[in-house]
């Protein structure tokens, strides 16, 4: 089995809200991964929260990683649901959770064993599996792309109906994710991308999901942060590839089962 991870932040200045972690083996056998992509909070910095998104997803993926390795008895839309909880309850008595830009995250889980590859992904951070014949399929929970090509996303559709959603506060939220089974003998390799790191494929086509694979396998998550980050500095004004922001907070994660 081989493992890689990378992450790195988009401002140096300012704290990585990513989270990305692997668990070997998983309750005896098998593992478990997690990657986290932490919502960045509007200018002003207004969250209703006292501890930030760095803390938040650090809680969250913390807990994540724990349920997902030792509670196969769970599924992996329960053990969301329950670290939800776990870190809602770590400041609910001092936060505003109801605020709307409480600190949020997306969530890409996978857990494996000798029968099976479970999966979950909730918002815009991806998954890819990887079949025994080279082939790449992505997992991908595109409603915010779909309202993009409609026009621009507002905070009025973060975790409302016929928007998207992210874990935040609500563990009902879990109900919200993409979710599937593969058998594992269908599963070769794993890959996950928060979307600073998938920047690769989705704003700057530099090449497929396959193609994106095999930067993985071949050089490993660091390098394809590299050429993430060596994209974003030959347009440093986003005038070619449009974006939020010039760089941005990227994990990327390899798992050859």
């Amino acid at each position: 089995m081989r493992i890689e991870l990378a992450t790195q932040p988009g401002d140096s200045l300012r704290p990585n809200e990513d989270f990305v972690s692997v668990a070997l083996p998983a309750s005896g056998h098998g593992g478990a991964l997690v990657l986290l992509d932490g919502v960045t909070p509007p200018p002003d910095g207004a969250t209703g929260c006292a501890h930030g998104v760095p803390w938040f997803t650090a809680r969250l993926g913390g807990a994540l990683l724990e349920l997902a390795a030792s509670r196969p008895d769970m599924t992996l839309r329960e053990c969301l649901s329950a670290g939800i909880s776990r870190t809602a309850d770590a400041h609910r008595d001092v936060c505003d959770l109801s605020h709307r830009r409480t600190p949020q995250a997306t969530v890409v889980l996978a857990r494996w064993d000798a029968g099976a590859v479970e999966h979950l992904v909730l918002s815009d951070s991806a998954l890819l599996i990887e079949g025994p014949g080279g082939a790449v399929r992505a997992v991908l929970d595109d409603r915010i792309a779909r309202l993009a090509a409609l026009g621009p996303v507002t905070d009025g559709q973060r975790n409302a109906e016929g928007g998207f959603f992210t874990a935040a506060a609500d563990p009902a939220v879990a109900g919200r994710a993409v979710t599937g089974t593969t058998p594992r003998t269908d599963v070769r390799a794993l890959g996950a991308l928060s979307d600073g790191a998938a920047r690769w494929v989705e704003v700057f086509r530099e090449g497929g999901w396959r193609e994106c694979f095999s930067v993985l396998a071949k050089e490993g998550p660091g390098a394809l942060i590299e050429r993430v980050r060596e994209a974003e500095l030959a347009d440093p004004d986003g005038r070619s590839f449009r974006r939020g922001k010039p760089h941005d907070d990227a994990a990327a994660l390899y798992a050859e089962l």
